[in-house]
Formats: C-alpha cells, structure tokens, sequence
C-alpha cells in the first residue's frame, strides 16, 4: 500500500503495452496473527471464508489501485505457487516469468520493473 501511487503511475504510463494485473492472496500481517504494532490502518483479521478475501480486496480498490485485482484461492495456490508473501512483483510474458522481483516490501522494487520495461520497449 506504501507504494500505491507509484505502481498506479506504472499503470497509467505503460497501459497500452502492459496488462497489469493486481492478486490479492491472504494477509501477511492479521491482526488475529503476525501483526505489526500500531498499524491501525490496516486492521484485518486472516481470511477465513472467501467473502473476508472479497471485503479485504474491496479495501484496496477503495484505496485506488488503477489495475484489476484479482483474488488468490482460499488454498493460497498462487501465494504457494510464486511464493508472493506478503508482496511480490512478476512479470510474465507468453506465460513465462521474465521478471521475478524481491519479497516486500523491502526488495519490493518498482524502480526495476519500470527500467525492465522500457528495456523491453527499447526505450
């Protein structure tokens, strides 16, 4: 969330080249589990139906994410499967990954994706 203006900008700039993408999958910092003190803002509790997952993802459209936001199963197959917890940037080109980023959020890197992209532009 830290962090959201910056990826909106990413959205906006490069929209007619990139279909962004936005997985919501569980909380990483529930406040009935590993929380971080003092963080009031977002105060949720783990998912424990799939309309928790609704209502938190609900959250972040109203917090203005400009990309589509999708839901991760309630298995957690694509936290599983690219090991996103608690944040993680991807880029996928033809179904491959070309672009793995760090674990957030502090190897959480916008910076990277945006120069892997206008590398990929040939900008």
């Amino acid at each position: 969330m830290a962090k959201l203006r910056k990826f909106n900008e990413l959205v906006r700039n490069f929209a007619d080249d990139i279909d962004f993408l936005t997985v919501y999958i569980e909380e990483a910092h529930p406040n009935d589990g590993w929380r971080i003190a003092n963080d009031t803002k977002y105060d949720y509790k783990q998912h424990v139906i799939l309309e928790d997952r609704i209502q938190a993802a609900g959250r972040l459209l109203e917090a203005g994410v400009e990309s589509p936001v999708v839901l991760d199963t309630m298995e957690n197959e694509a936290n599983a499967a690219f090991a996103a917890l608690p944040e993680r940037l991807f880029i996928i080109l033809n179904g491959v990954v070309v672009y793995e980023g760090g674990r957030g959020p502090i190897l959480y890197n916008l910076g990277e994706v945006e120069n892997w992209i206008l590398k990929f532009k040939g900008c």
